[in-house]
């Protein structure tokens, strides 16, 4: 039985996977299984998948369903003892696997262990996250709040996280009723963090690809059925950083749906945020009308291509 099962839900990406196994061929750790569920993809991908020869890879094949249904198919096939979670376009540097191993043996009483990791634009713009009451000579460890350091930059990014097969059943998996990026990923490990304490690794040791294709957070607003967010009403009472945390979320959800003219999603999603908990600069777009939003919203991907970094949240 391997120790680790590394599912890579796989869409459209033949010009990405070939590196992102690599990564993962070249880890340090060798104890593993990788696998790979096709979600019905329509390019390339799986001969390019099917090139590589090597016994550790179980290929699946499925209907195209969302990425929550592959990576809820590839739990359920995973034999590991630790699932860690790749996207078919991202990369991992060659100690991933050991920093994710050493959380586990030094903190058995966390159900999620967590890297750090970095943006990759281009070769020319490579930024990395911050994260809220993690000093910079933290090392490694338990976090203390695990939704005030996710407030800035999310301390759980999905290829750079590992949970036991154990705990992804007990949380239920990705819902898969979210879809297309609309926040599956968020969904799962609000409710992972809220029942198991994490364990965070500061050093570096995933690369989250934005200069991808087809990534699906590309994908048109109105085909994607967000996470409603609202299952966490009780536990936001008694949790400060869990309600400022999500309303983050509300907030750029709103934001979404205004920018695509949802004017009934707009409204849930405003209505449903305390605006104490997000900054004056969100709560002066949200005022504004669409079409003003979207000149702003223009301009703003003009300033992110010449490598300007901006937030409409911070």
């Amino acid at each position: 039985m391997p120790f680790f099962s590394i599912v890579i839900p796989l869409y459209n990406k033949e010009n990405f996977v070939p590196n992102t196994i690599k990564s993962v061929l070249n880890q340090t750790f060798r104890d593993y299984e990788i696998i790979i569920v096709n979600d019905g993809s329509t390019d390339n991908s799986e001969n390019v998948v099917l090139g590589f020869n090597d016994s550790k890879i179980r290929y699946f094949k499925t209907e195209n369903k969302g990425v929550s249904q592959a990576r809820n198919f590839g739990i359920e096939k995973a034999e590991g003892t630790l699932i860690a979670f790749l996207d078919a376009d991202d990369y991992w540097f060659p100690y991933h696997l050991e920093d994710l191993l050493s959380l586990y043996q030094k903190y058995p009483e966390a159900g999620l262990f967590a890297t750090n990791y970095e943006f990759y634009y281009s070769a020319k713009r490579i930024e990395k996250p911050y994260f809220l009451d993690i000093p910079s000579d933290f090392e490694h460890g338990i976090v203390r709040d695990f939704f005030k350091s996710s407030y800035v930059y999310r301390l759980a990014w999905t290829s750079a996280v590992a949970v036991p097969k154990s705990v992804a059943e007990n949380s239920g998996g990705f819902d898969e009723n979210i879809t297309l990026g609309a926040g599956e990923d968020t969904d799962f490990w609000v409710r992972t963090a809220l029942k198991y304490k994490t364990a965070f690794h500061n050093r570096i040791s995933a690369r989250y690809r934005m200069d991808g294709e087809n990534r699906i957070s590309h994908s048109d607003t109105l085909k994607r059925k967000f996470a409603k967010l609202d299952k966490f009403k009780e536990e936001e009472k008694t949790n400060f950083w869990l309600k400022k945390f999500l309303d983050l979320y509300r907030s750029e959800f709103a934001l979404k749906f205004r920018l695509a003219g949802d004017k009934e999603q707009f409204l849930f999603y405003k209505n449903g945020l305390s605006l104490k908990n997000i900054s004056s600069k969100t709560r002066f777009l949200l005022c504004l009308p669409a079409p003003v939003l979207r000149l702003l919203y223009k301009i703003k991907k003009l300033l992110e291509n010449k490598g300007f970094s901006l937030s409409a949240y911070h």
